[in-house]
């Protein structure tokens, strides 16, 4: 038992993966803000939250000490309204505060991992190809192909496969076409990173490998099938992304130091029973960076905003509830076989601990209050 998150830092770790089990308890996000401060004072130079990824650039340009204002970046920065959140508001500024006066391989970058798309819908990839065909300055037609971005942002293009752009013939073409940017974006790099920056280079690339992403969603969701099977197929797709991009943000942050990830348990855990229809992106990170990776999973004992009371003695948070007043970690394996809890209102969206979930994490934080932490 702990309360130094140094403690379950492996010295090979380069993605420690934070999990919280809602994303409605505000005092998960606060103590994450409070936990970074301490992982960049041992050299964590990252952070990567459960949003949107190419809008995190915006937030990464404005946290380096580009122009702008604090309310614009909160509200154009982020997805799925992870902006309006206090602790990410103040997760900004504090990163632009501390980066302030400091040379470029000592400050901390943001990034989001996030795919472009929200519950029940998802993005026209129409920006994210079109800035990648602008950096390589190439004449390149796609208004005939993309059409109307409302007719692929709609919801119903993502819930009705007879309604989907996924698997039309101009879908298609676009996709062979964001194939051969990518191919040429790597072809033409030594130039391009002349002409312009490393940091212009990966962020077409972070454009680009976007907008492909967004035509493989739209193509799972083209595809006919009951309910059930087709939400787990975005579920899927949806992971890959996520699981790419971390990827990816490793790729440029690997000579810096490590990075903290802050998502919901679901996204950082891992999972290995062959018989899902999906794996996290815990899961498939886990699997490509072996000990490099590290996940600790969220726990909460009572929540004000949740409505969440006292668990059960006999539950994993009940055993929590007892052993830390406040707030703390301990390794999963420490914890005793218990009882799910079931005193949950899903509308809430808290997921309780099971003995899957804490098979496939290193350990667990538990606050034991919501409110008062």
């Amino acid at each position: 038992m702990s309360k130094d998150i140094q403690d379950f830092l492996p010295p090979s770790g380069e993605l420690l993966g934070l999990g919280e089990p809602t994303h409605q308890e505000p005092a998960f996000g606060l103590l994450r803000n409070e936990l970074f401060t301490v992982l960049v004072e041992q050299g964590f130079r990252s952070i990567a939250l459960e949003s949107d990824r190419v809008r995190g650039l915006l937030v990464d340009d404005f946290v380096q000490g580009g122009a702008g204002d604090l309310d614009t970046v909160m509200t154009e920065g982020f997805s799925h309204r992870f902006g309006e959140l206090t602790a990410n508001r103040r997760l900004v500024g504090w990163l632009r505060e501390y980066n302030a006066g400091r040379p470029a391989d000592e400050r901390v970058s943001f990034h989001g991992f996030d795919a472009s798309t929200e519950n029940t819908s998802a993005a026209s990839p129409r920006i994210y190809l079109e800035h990648a065909r602008d950096y390589l300055g190439l004449e390149l037609e796609l208004d005939r192909l993309l059409g109307d971005d409302k007719a692929w942002s709609r919801d119903e293009a993502i819930l009705d496969p007879a309604q989907s752009l996924g698997d039309t013939a101009s879908a298609l073409q676009l996709r062979v076409i964001a194939d051969d940017l990518l191919t040429t974006l790597y072809a033409r790099a030594p130039e391009r990173i002349a002409a312009t920056s490393r940091a212009d280079w990966y962020r077409a690339r972070t454009y680009l490998t976007t907008g492909i992403g967004l035509l493989r969603y739209h193509k799972q969701a083209s595809v006919p099938g009951s309910q059930d099977v087709r939400i787990a197929r975005l579920m899927a797709a949806r992971d890959s992304l996520m699981a790419q991009n971390l990827l990816d943000i490793r790729s440029i942050e690997g000579q810096r130091g490590p990075t903290l990830v802050f998502a919901h348990n679901a996204h950082v855990q891992r999972m290995t029973d062959p018989n899902r229809d999906w794996y996290s992106a815990g899961s498939i990170v886990a699997e490509l960076l072996g000990e490099r990776y590290t996940v600790i999973a969220g726990s909460l004992g009572r929540s004000e905003t949740l409505g969440l009371m006292e668990p059960a003695a006999d539950t994993y948070e009940g055993g929590l509830q007892r052993t830390f007043s406040t707030w703390g970690f301990t390794p999963s394996a420490a914890l005793q076989p218990a009882q799910m809890r079931t005193d949950i209102n899903p509308q809430r969206g808290y997921f309780p601990l099971d003995q899957p979930l804490l098979d496939h994490v290193d350990a667990v934080l538990h606050i034991n209050s919501g409110t008062p932490a």
